[in-house]
């Protein structure tokens, strides 16, 4: 049988590098990429929106991704026991780790596991320039770091990790799941997958003729942003609560107040650079989400304006180890502290992570 033409082309590719090794072929000498972390400067003192647990230990810790950017983590940790399961955390979009991750993170170290809630690229305490821009890449390779450092700390089994993602990083930790073949378990809870939410608007109320508008629009912004020398704002939650839609008004009752306000986060101040949406416009981070075969709970709120995120996330996931959790009467934020399903989020980590 004749050889296909992809193999044929293989074949001339490594006849050609062979030749060229036989004749000598000039090449500079290439050094490999070091990994170095850089120095961050740290908050030292406690200052979350949810009270410190005298139940585990906590330190600042720092790793670093695929594209060399340093990030920055709060570690909790039980007092006791080790070779642990260990649990990555990150989000909501626009929040920081002083806030809702922060609250899962250290919540499943009093259960057992060794947690980190992590400032992703860009945001909070965490390195990259410039600041304020979201990537649908980048975020996602932030899981993956984080799975690197758990993966290589001693105190910690390499094949029990999982990662949990919060509102906009639910999305992220999917993608991260599909990638990852070291993510053992994965949780989204009150997901949004901001491909979609980016290109098709709230509820897919965006046509093709919109996204071009918004596209047109951002890229005249960055041109105007360039010519500036100057990344302009797109603005955070305004300063008076609004009385519609409900579900902002939600938002600023967590942003902006002792709720859940926060000087590094983004939502609670001038939020993300206007340009930052483009790239997600145009690179769908559910693609594979059909190809994970490793486990994932979506918990979502009942009334939660988002809660098709999730719904339609799961009809996307294949196998017995995928579940969807729905929290009577909970909306989008009451999942950022107040209505969080602890009990069910320990049980399907304790049975994924074993």
């Amino acid at each position: 049988m004749a050889a296909s033409i992809p193999e044929t082309l293989c074949k001339a590719a490594l006849a050609a590098s062979l030749s060229l090794c036989a004749a000598g072929a000039l090449a500079a000498p290439v050094e490999p990429s070091s990994i170095e972390p850089e120095p961050l400067k740290l908050t030292a003192e406690w200052d979350k929106v949810f009270a410190q647990s005298d139940r585990v230990t906590h330190e600042k810790i720092t790793f670093v991704n695929r594209y060399g950017i340093t990030l920055a983590a709060d570690l909790y940790k039980p007092k006791t026991g080790g070779n642990f399961a260990a649990i990555a955390v990150s989000g909501p979009f626009g929040a920081v780790k002083e806030q809702s991750s922060g609250l899962y993170a250290q919540t499943l170290a009093e259960r057992g596991f060794l947690t980190i809630a992590f400032d992703p690229s860009f945001t909070g305490e965490s390195g990259g320039k410039p600041r304020y821009v979201a990537s649908p890449d980048i975020n996602t390779e932030d899981f993956s770091a984080a799975v690197d450092y758990l993966a290589t700390r001693g105190d910690v089994n390499p094949d029990r990790i999982g990662i949990l993602g919060i509102c906009g990083w639910g999305g992220m930790a999917l993608n991260a799941a599909a990638m990852d073949t070291r993510i053992k378990a994965t949780v989204a809870s009150t997901m949004y997958d901001m491909s979609r939410v980016n290109a098709r608007g709230y509820f897919d109320a965006t046509d093709e003729e919109g996204r071009y508008e918004l596209r047109k629009t951002l890229n005249e912004r960055r041109t105007l942003d360039y010519k500036a020398g100057r990344y302009t704002l797109a603005g955070g939650l305004p300063d008076e609560r609004p009385a519609e839609p409900q579900f902002v008004a939600d938002y600023w009752d967590y942003y902006k107040t002792e709720r859940g306000y926060h000087k590094r986060s983004l939502n609670s101040n001038g939020g993300w650079n206007t340009t930052s949406s483009l790239s997600f416009i145009n690179m769908p981070l559910l693609a594979y989400a059909g190809e994970i075969r490793s486990a994932v709970l979506l918990v979502h709120g009942e009334k939660a304006h988002s809660r098709y995120f999730s719904e339609d996330a799961f009809k996307l996931l294949k196998g017995e180890n995928k579940s969807l959790v729905i929290v009577p009467g909970a909306n989008h934020t009451d999942l950022y502290d107040k209505k969080i399903p602890f009990d069910t989020i320990e049980n399907f980590f304790s049975t994924y992570l074993k």
